[in-house]
């Protein structure tokens, strides 16, 4: 029986500061066990932080962590490119974000920048990544080809400034391009600090007297660079290309890029080393299996989208993103998706099972609950929606059948098919007025065409937590009717306060806050929220029961219109007598 070969390489890396008190480069390779070495390949990067700013650091680590972290959560349906390309786009916005709030706002260059540069090996092709002036080189024999560009602009022959670089902007222009591998290549990935002094002769030499360690090999090199005058960090990569898959198993890691739509499942199939139970929910959009791991007998949920819809792409990119959304959270209030550990042969999503009832089944069940048990979970929900925010994500559709509630109490926030996430372009442009949630719990500007922001998803939670204290919705249904300013204007909020509930008067206001029309008026952070749901805020305490034009505007109307016809007939008789 033939054995196919295996995707193997060695790789060698040093750092240093150099003559500079800290270092701002920073630099990570990852190569995973399989199924992932097939489907996603191994990942190598370094980044090199701007001297001009002293946060620098944090980007190149972040710059490089996320993507060795983030390119590994992606959907194994995604192709190389389309993977890395919108992790470093994520990660872009982020620190773009970080710099937005503090120096940097007024000053670039003392922002959290950096520029990268990446390489992704799959099968037998090398896909390069880059932004900056950091370099990736492919050794031959005993000379070096340069395989990125630099983006730096000249001003001078002494002074020059970055033209792109990671966290300078709000959207990144990345270089691609890809280089067919033989056993026995050698790629270089430096930062300025090494490249600039030394030179293809002597890493050749050092390559053939240090042997396979290639480790020793960029201590080496780094020294060298260093004591021919480098006055920068010095940062440097090894990578050399020992064993190549065979012709069979490249041809198998092509259909991961191109993985077909699961049929309808049926209880007792095996599908994918699953054994499907039953089906727990059903749409046009897609299917939700329970299932058991034949392998480790752990009980899951499998998510299949809908076979009428696999010739839209926008609906698959949607698909596909909601396991990267949920890889990349880490939180106890936030679904969890299952490891790989398998070969995948269709498209679909595996993520734990959660033992309890949706957010709308208990309302149903507990429709009058307390003020303090409805801070309890919307405290937990909360603790969710952070977390998406904290990675510049977007839910869009929080509602109570996308929130449960497992036999512990703990709540957990699920389905991520309308999060959107920041730097990310969608396959196509929505078009105005179309709505991703769900149109109760949706803020108002979404039906103006807007685009949303953390108080949009904030104005969901505060439809929820109202929702549940009260059992209706805070403008009825009439968001989802008013598509102009105008008519958002004439929306009347009401009153969560009610004759037959303890519920306090300065919840109504914070309430008021939450889900008010206008996003400027609302609260800026879940922090606030959630505060002033739990203490009693001074702005919300000096105002008493609310005016009956709040409470009830039907009535206040009615009693001026009453009180009008009163003065009329009255000033008519006057009139008569007179």
């Amino acid at each position: 029986m033939k054995i196919s070969k295996q995707l193997k390489i060695s790789v060698g890396q040093f750092s240093d500061r150099g003559c500079k008190e800290t270092n701002q480069d920073f630099h990570g390779a990852y190569i995973p066990k399989e199924p992932q070495l097939s489907s996603k390949g191994i990942a190598i990067a370094i980044a090199d932080g701007i001297s001009s700013s002293d946060v620098s650091h944090i980007a190149s680590e972040s710059a490089v962590g996320g993507l060795l972290e983030d390119y590994y959560c992606t959907s194994e349906a995604w192709s190389v490119k389309t993977s890395v390309e919108r992790v470093l786009s994520a990660t872009n916005s982020w620190l773009y974000s970080q710099t937005q709030q503090g120096h940097g706002r007024y000053d670039k260059d003392r922002g959290f920048v950096c520029t990268l540069s990446a390489m992704v090996i799959k099968s037998a092709t090398a896909h390069i990544f880059h932004v900056g002036d950091t370099r990736i080189y492919q050794l031959h024999n005993q000379a070096l080809e340069q395989l990125t560009t630099d983006h730096r602009v000249w001003v001078s022959s002494q002074q020059s400034h970055l033209s792109r670089a990671v966290g300078i902007n709000g959207q990144l222009e990345i270089d691609y391009r890809t280089v067919s591998l033989e056993p026995g290549d050698i790629f270089l990935l430096a930062t300025d600090g090494v490249y600039e002094f030394t030179d293809a002769g002597f890493i050749s030499a050092t390559l053939k007297e240090c042997g396979s360690d290639l480790d020793k090999a960029a201590k080496a090199i780094v020294v060298e660079a260093y004591e021919r005058g480098s006055k920068d960090n010095l940062s440097l990569q090894i990578v050399r290309i020992d064993e190549l898959p065979e012709l069979e198993a490249k041809e198998m890691y092509q259909q991961y890029s191109e993985l077909p739509f699961p049929p309808i499942l049926e209880p007792r199939m095996d599908f994918d080393g699953y054994k499907i139970v039953r089906e727990v929910h059903g749409t046009s959009r897609s299917h939700i299996y329970l299932a058991v791991d034949s392998e480790t007998g752990e009980t899951v949920i499998i998510k299949t989208p809908s076979i009428d819809l696999q010739n839209n792409p926008e609906y698959l990119e949607r698909f596909l993103m909601e396991e990267w959304v949920a890889r990349r959270i880490n939180s106890a209030h936030v679904l969890k998706p299952c490891s790989q550990t398998r070969k995948r042969n269709f498209v679909y999503l595996v993520t734990e099972f959660i033992d309890g009832q949706t957010l709308a089944q208990w309302m149903i069940d507990n429709p009058k609950p307390s003020v303090e048990t409805v801070r309890g979970i919307v405290e937990q929900i909360a603790k969710g929606l952070r977390a998406f925010h904290r990675l510049e994500m977007l839910h869009q559709d929080l509602r109570p059948e996308n929130i449960m509630i497992d036999s512990t109490g703990t709540v957990k926030i699920i389905d991520f098919g309308a999060t959107k996430v920041a730097g990310i372009s969608e396959a196509a442009p929505l078009e105005r007025n179309q709505i991703l949630g769900t149109e109760q719990y949706a803020a108002p500007e979404y039906f103006l065409g807007e685009e949303g922001t953390t108080r949009s998803d904030i104005f969901s939670l505060g439809v929820i937590t109202y929702q549940m204290l009260s059992g209706r919705l805070p403008y009825g249904a009439n968001v989802s009717r008013s598509r102009t300013k105008e008519a958002q204007n004439k929306l009347m909020y009401d009153s969560v306060l009610d004759d037959k509930r303890e519920i306090p008067a300065w919840i109504d206001g914070m309430l008021k806050k939450a889900v008010h029309v206008n996003p400027a008026k609302r609260y800026s952070e879940l922090s606030e929220f959630i505060y002033d749901l739990r203490h009693p805020n001074v702005e919300f305490l000096k105002k008493t029961r609310p005016a009956l034009i709040d409470r009830n505007p039907l009535m206040f109307w009615k009693s001026v219109s009453f009180i009008l016809a009163v003065i009329v007939i009255v000033l008519l008789k006057a009139l008569q007598k007179s």
